[in-house]
């Protein structure tokens, strides 16, 4: 039997061919697919980026990260509240609201509460009497059928196809009705005014329906 004895014979290579062989071997296939792609490379970027500002913020902010992640949840109950009460929801609640709570009073009556309501700087409640005296006045001319539980948005729509000059105008006085009463905003000396002018016009207005026979 034939026994072969391996023994380690020393390679010498200078130091440009070692680094052409290094060169060959990294444009080996395997380390091309090795490397992160580019998307992967931003996404890296990016965890960085916001690990350091999450760094930096909880340095300066009381019980670190745990203290900004705090921040950002009332950051976000915030603007939860903000939409709630400005946005498409609170939009649909108010005109959800109806114009009349309770028996119905005639359109003088509310013109003179809200008279009265503004005289002593009560500007919630004459805004809110005033729109009633249209819709009110509106129903006493028969151009509104006197039916319970109609919206402002809707008193303003109905009316404004018989009264097309004013449709803007009583759109707004709805707008202005519901900011009041539902929407929790205060009432104001120009709102009332505007509505004070838009109950005269109204009054003046003739419906298309008469205004052609």
């Amino acid at each position: 039997m034939v026994t072969l004895v391996l023994i380690d014979v020393p390679v010498d290579i200078d130091r440009d061919a070692a680094r052409r062989a290094a060169a060959e071997e990294l444009t080996d296939p395997k380390y091309r697919d090795a490397q992160p792609n580019f998307l992967q490379q931003i996404g890296q970027w990016l965890g960085e980026q916001l690990e350091k500002l999450l760094n930096g913020v909880s340095s300066v902010v009381p019980g670190g990260i745990w203290g900004v992640l705090l921040v950002l949840v009332l950051l976000i109950v915030l603007v939860v509240v903000v939409r709630l009460r400005t946005g498409k929801i609170a939009r649909t609640s108010r005109a959800g609201g109806t114009v009349f709570g309770g028996r119905r009073q005639s359109a003088d009556d509310y013109r003179r509460s809200a008279a009265e309501a503004a005289a002593a700087g009560r500007y919630d409640d004459a805004v809110r009497d005033r729109f009633r005296a249209v819709v009110r006045a509106l129903e006493e001319r028969a151009l509104l059928d006197a039916r319970s539980g109609r919206t402002a948005d809707e008193a303003a729509a109905e009316a404004g196809t018989l009264l097309p000059n004013v449709a803007a105008e009583l759109r707004e006085g709805a707008r202005l009705f519901d900011d009041v009463h539902y929407g929790g905003r205060e009432g104001t000396e120009t709102a009332y005014r505007t509505l004070t002018e838009l109950d005269e016009r109204c009054g003046r207005e003739k419906p298309v329906a008469l205004a052609a026979s």
